[in-house]
């Protein structure tokens, strides 16, 4: 379906850019700063040369974004700009992607990951180090329990360590896009093929070699044990990508 015209003629896609890129300017300039408030609609549009339509379009973009937030009867202000907000957008890339492209999204965490680990040597604290003992300790005692393994707790455990690793790296980026990029869905989905590959224990001894190297305070260690942990995870999930399940298992 076309754009409707603005009245200049211009379609109002082609002018929500224009506010888009305007406000984007604003901030890159330091003309607005993280927590300021935007001008009002009426100057902000005459400013921009746009009309209320294609202003509130790209506003709207911006909020989709994090870039920007709407309190009610208050105005429109910049947000936080904190990397975990700006890139959200990313998880719902990871959260619709075929099984077969998730592989690809491994591919993208076996670059990722072991630079996090490796900067999480150097910076992990004894109160995350005692955290991450804890998380692999219920793992363990999830796999002790007879009968069928509890997938959702296992999915658990995966998340809060690899997220606390990525956490302790010091680099807010790292953990934002390592965040976004593993869905639940997408560990739903390599969990259940991981369990069904009987590869469950392998994964958890391959934790307990990460947080070894963590423990050293060695990065090169802790990079390679997260390289070899994340590319056997690629290639086990790569020569199952047609068992993998087009959705996650139900929560509950």
């Amino acid at each position: 379906m076309a754009s409707t015209p603005a009245p200049d003629g211009a379609p109002i896609r082609s002018r929500s850019n224009v506010v888009i890129d305007g406000i984007r300017e604003m901030i890159t300039s330091g003309e607005l700063m993280a927590g300021s408030r935007l001008p009002v609609e009426r100057e902000l549009g005459a400013r921009l040369g746009v009309s209320r339509g294609p202003l509130r379009e790209g506003v709207r973009a911006l909020v989709v974004l994090g870039v920007l937030e709407t309190r009610q009867g208050d105005g429109t202000y910049v947000t936080s700009l904190e990397p975990g907000q700006l890139l959200e957008p990313l998880g719902m890339l990871a959260e619709l992607q075929s099984p077969e492209n998730s592989v690809h999204l491994l591919g993208v965490r076996r670059v990722l990951e072991p630079e996090a680990a490796a900067h999480a040597a150097l910076r992990i604290t004894e109160d995350e180090l005692a955290r991450a003992r804890g998380i692999l300790d219920r793992g363990e005692a999830i796999l002790e329990v007879d009968g069928q393994i509890d997938l959702e707790a296992t999915i658990d455990v995966d998340t809060e360590f690899h997220r606390l690793i990525a956490t302790a790296s010091g680099n807010p980026a790292f953990a934002a896009i390592i965040e976004a990029l593993v869905s639940r869905t997408a560990r739903a989905r390599l969990w259940r093929a991981i369990h069904q590959g009987g590869a469950v224990h392998d994964t958890q001894r391959e934790h307990r070699a990460i947080l070894e190297a963590l423990e050293a305070g060695d990065p090169d260690r802790a990079r390679i044990r997260m390289s070899v942990h994340v590319l056997g995870v690629e290639e086990f999930t790569a020569s199952r990508v047609d068992e993998l399940p087009a959705e996650a298992p139900d929560e509950g």
